[in-house]
């Protein structure tokens, strides 16, 4: 009989670093420690020894509720060498969704960093599965993680895991309703390091990435670590929640070549005033963003402004991390970019029939870091996870020379009069207006029972809204169309978001 094929991700991402020379390079810098290669491939021992010293046994999952110090990839990577599967939470959410999500994954562990265990202890008696819980920080209450690191051996039998068994778990960001927990394989991080990590980025051993997204979400996760891994490079890790001064703080004192944000933050960024470069990193060669659409005036003012190009793509929790972008030496604002190597696409109607270009339809994705499916969720991931082909619930259209228009969720677009409205068209039109900085656009009904636009902005001066509102409604009109403009126009403080930041618009429809 034949064996099985033997591939550990822990093996592949941390130890290659070693045997390549890397073991004295800095890999991992947070506001107050820092991990070589070396330490860090120790620390994945010490955290397996742990976690199996604790009873966990091969394919239990222990839960990773962490902010974003050098702990993470000690944790996280230190689990899948001993084939214990770490599932990745959102470190923004509430109780009563804290207690979801671990209920659901049967987690038996927990590594919890101090600040976030209040908002679960009081509860976590009620949790039937969990065994042990961990703290990284302080605690009067529970082992800490660093004491029991200090005790642990620090060498370790990598588990013997085969390339297709599931090494983590991560959470879709509900912007659509529940998370779902996404099952990913062993070789899915490599493979997003050889593709977008390769051939889009160009990810160099000289390279610093600093991410504002989140190790937690699957940008973050491969931004963070998978990528800067693959080669060598160097991460600097934010614990605290981004903001524009706080992203200005890093980029000038770390001084990244790479910088990942979101396009909620870059816009948010522009309207800061110390936004410039003299206060950014001096070394930025690349802006990445993803998570949503990058509306085409966001990505040109910051070029305009900061000097540095912002390559925008589109990735998915299913698919672990962008499969589509643009490029450095091909850059098209207000497009998702093209197709590269390591990924099909496909646009489709209702019916799963394939579309020409300029066709609205679903984007499909085929490619190697596919998840294998949603946990305990067998229609959805039927629906999902479709042989070959992943539905992502986008709209794209693709011009003839293969750049990707993106329109929105499947779940947002609507017809006006007759005629498919895309939410994010109508939304960069109204932020290409400065007095804006954000917008959001949802169907609403009017008197007559009819679908028209809404829209929500958060305006530059919320004191501002006298005869603003209205004007708004005449710069779309100019900008795409008479019957795309949106017929009521609401200034908000904040638009609803999820952890990542994407706008969460069926709250927005709930609200009317």
């Amino acid at each position: 009989m034949k064996t099985a094929k033997r591939y550990n991700a822990a093996e592949i991402v941390v130890d290659r670093n070693i045997a390549n020379g890397f073991g004295d390079k800095v890999g991992f810098q947070d506001n107050e420690r820092s991990l070589t290669y070396s330490e860090l491939q120790t620390a994945t021992n010490q955290v397996a020894n742990i976690l199996t010293d604790i009873g966990l046994r091969r394919e239990a999952r222990v839960a990773l509720l962490l902010l974003d110090t050098v702990d993470y990839p000690s944790v996280f990577w230190g689990a899948i060498r001993a084939g214990i599967v770490p599932v990745c939470l959102n470190t923004l959410l509430t109780t009563e969704q804290y207690l979801y999500t671990l209920n659901d994954c049967r987690a038996q562990a927990l590594i919890i960093s101090a600040p976030l265990l209040p908002v679960l202890e009081p509860f976590l008696k009620e949790l039937p599965h969990l065994r042990r819980v961990i703290v990284s920080g302080e605690s009067d209450d529970h082992p800490i993680l660093a004491s029991l690191m200090k005790e642990a051996g620090t060498s370790f039998e990598t588990a013997d895991t085969h390339p297709d068994e599931t090494a983590f778990w991560l959470y879709s960001s509900g912007s659509t309703g529940a998370p779902k927990g996404v099952c990913h394989a062993h070789t899915s991080p490599a493979y997003v390091a050889e593709t977008y990590g390769k051939h889009v980025l160009g990810i160099r051993h000289e390279d610093i990435c600093f991410s504002a997204a989140k190790i937690f979400f699957a940008y973050g996760l491969g931004a963070s670590m998978a990528i800067p891994m693959s080669v060598g490079a160097t991460t600097v890790l934010l614990p605290e929640r981004p903001t524009a001064q706080s992203i200005l703080d890093m980029l000038n004192r770390h001084n990244p070549t790479l910088f990942f944000g979101v396009p909620t933050l870059y816009a948010a960024m522009l309207s800061d005033d110390a936004c410039k470069p003299e206060n950014s990193s001096n070394a930025l060669r690349l802006c990445i963003s993803a998570g949503e659409g990058l509306p085409k005036d966001v990505g040109q003012s910051w070029q305009n402004r900061m000097g540095v190009p912002i390559l925008d793509g589109i990735g998915s929790t299913e698919m672990l991390h962008v499969f589509l972008s643009n490029r450095p030496d091909d850059i098209r604002y207000g497009t998702s970019g093209r197709e590269f190597e390591g990924y099909k696409l496909r646009l489709v109607d209702e019916n799963g029939t394939d579309l020409h270009d300029n066709e609205l339809g679903e984007l499909l994705v085929s490619g190697g870091s596919s998840g294998n499916g949603y946990w305990n969720q067998r229609a959805k991931s039927r629906a999902t996870f479709a042989g070959e082909w992943t539905h992502t619930g986008d709209k794209y259209i693709r011009d003839k020379e293969g750049y990707y228009h993106y329109c929105g969720r499947t779940d947002d677009m609507f017809k006006v009069s007759g005629r498919w409205v895309s939410p994010f068209e109508v939304e960069q039109a109204i932020i290409s207006h400065s007095a804006v900085i954000e917008a959001a656009v949802v169907a609403h009904e009017d008197e007559a029972g009819l679908v028209k636009p809404k829209a929500f902005v958060v305006l530059v001066d919320p004191n501002n809204t006298n005869h603003l509102l209205e004007e708004l409604k005449d710069h779309v009109k100019d900008a795409i169309g008479v019957w795309k403009y949106p017929r009521w126009v609401e200034a908000v403080t904040e638009l609803p978001k999820t952890a990542t930041g994407k706008i969460q618009r069926f709250r927005l429809r709930s609200s009317k």
